[in-house]
């Protein structure tokens, strides 16, 4: 295997170290630049005369910073390999936000970086994904819907059911959203982590 790829050339052996952007998805890690990211959203771009871009918004694995990327169709990048684990949260702390290990109840602090835009949507109780580089963690994966208890919201409007216009209101773990009109205190709703957006009403 090592003769084989010795002759095959440098542009072949680079080939099979790294992945094409268009085989990217949400959720996959790679290195760019000597730096690890994590895919939050992936947008293919088609342009005139068959060219085309590919769109990633990534987080820095390191520092936690979202930014935006293109890449034109075909290029190439390290991928990285990582492990998941499912966590439960339990409690933040000076140390940082505390998980257990649900089988070996293991526990270990997060800080704030690793946590990233993650952190206001933290609840008791909540399980996630942390991911492991070399068994240092690097990020948390939340479900992408969560239940919220709806803890503070200005009154309801009676028989208005439009979703289109949102009002302020604050859920049971802290975390200030957006919601329509007819949301009132007490109910509970579903929120998308991936952008804080409003769901639906749970039933």
């Amino acid at each position: 295997m090592i003769f084989s790829l010795v002759f095959q050339g440098k542009n072949e052996y680079n080939k099979i170290l790294t992945i094409s952007v268009n085989e990217l998805k949400n959720g996959a890690t790679f290195k760019f630049d000597n730096q690890p990211f994590i895919v939050l959203n992936y947008e293919h771009i088609k342009l005139g005369r068959g060219s085309a871009w590919i769109k990633v918004k990534i987080r820095n694995l390191l520092t936690g910073s979202v930014t935006e990327k293109s890449f034109i169709s075909g290029n190439r990048v390290e991928p990285i390999e990582t492990s998941r684990k499912k966590y439960q949260y339990l409690y933040h702390d000076s140390t940082g936000y505390v998980f257990m290990e649900p089988k070996t109840f293991e526990q270990i602090s997060l800080v704030s970086q690793v946590l990233a835009d993650q952190v206001g949507y933290l609840k008791d109780g909540v399980t996630a994904d942390i991911l492991f580089l070399d068994d240092k963690p690097l990020t948390i994966e939340l479900p992408q819907k969560m239940e919220f208890l709806v803890k503070e919201a200005d009154p309801g409007v009676k028989g208005d059911s439009a979703s289109n216009f949102l009002k302020d209101a604050v859920l049971d773990n802290g975390l200030k959203v957006r919601v329509p009109l007819f949301i009132e205190e007490g109910e509970k709703i579903i929120i998308n982590t991936k952008n804080g957006e409003y769901v639906e009403r749970v039933k």
